[in-house]
């Protein structure tokens, strides 16, 4: 292993530790030598990748942003394929794994919310509509979701609210672990919420 690789391997081994740190203490509870104590390097070693330690929140976040753009993720497959509101099944599906699989990460966000009044996460949540709307427009999916849905109702907020709301509910269920808050499976839950979206809750009236 050449020095360029040892670099990039203790850069991961602190952000790794970082992101273990303060998905479970916080971020004041964690200090520089708490995350170089973990990550099994010098206090010297830390500051020599990151110039602080907001640097390295907001590193993390950084990485679920960008992961969470990748097309790949499971969770922007479902969005893309079958025909909204078709698939909203397989989106609360697949936001159950992105919730499970990144649940350190969505920890850092109820963190800053907390102990930064959402300083880092709010630039994030103010372009949501927009990144959404690139999303089905980059896709060509607009039209073809607009044509299924009842007149004056936005493709971007009908797709961005049924997203938010799965995600939403698995951020309780997997990092809050209250199972059932719903009084019922999770299966369940998804099967009927769909429903409630696809069609409302009201009686149809003849």
């Amino acid at each position: 292993m050449n020095q360029a690789e040892r670099s990039q391997r203790s850069r991961e081994q602190i952000l790794e530790a970082a992101l273990e740190l303060f998905s479970h203490c916080g971020y004041r509870a964690t200090s520089i030598r708490d995350i170089a104590a973990k990550a099994g390097v010098s206090t010297g070693n830390v500051y020599h990748h990151f110039a602080d330690k907001e640097t390295i929140f907001r590193t993390l976040l950084d990485q679920y942003w960008q992961a969470i753009d990748d097309p790949q993720l499971p969770f922007n497959v479902a969005l893309a394929t079958g025909r909204f509101p078709d698939n909203l099944e397989a989106i609360g599906r697949a936001s159950r794994d992105l919730v499970h699989t990144y649940r350190r990460y969505v920890a850092l966000i109820y963190v800053d919310v907390v102990e930064f009044g959402g300083e880092h996460i709010r630039k994030f949540y103010s372009e949501m509509a927009r990144r959404f709307e690139h999303f089905l427009v980059s896709r060509g999916l607009v039209e073809e979701v607009a044509r299924r849905l009842r007149p004056g109702i936005s493709p971007v907020s009908a797709v961005m609210m049924a997203s938010r709301f799965f995600l939403n509910f698995f951020a309780v269920e997997i990092l809050f672990g209250v199972r059932d808050h719903f009084g019922k499976n999770t299966d369940e839950v998804i099967r009927e919420i769909s429903e409630i979206l696809r069609r409302g809750m009201l009686r149809s009236e003849d």
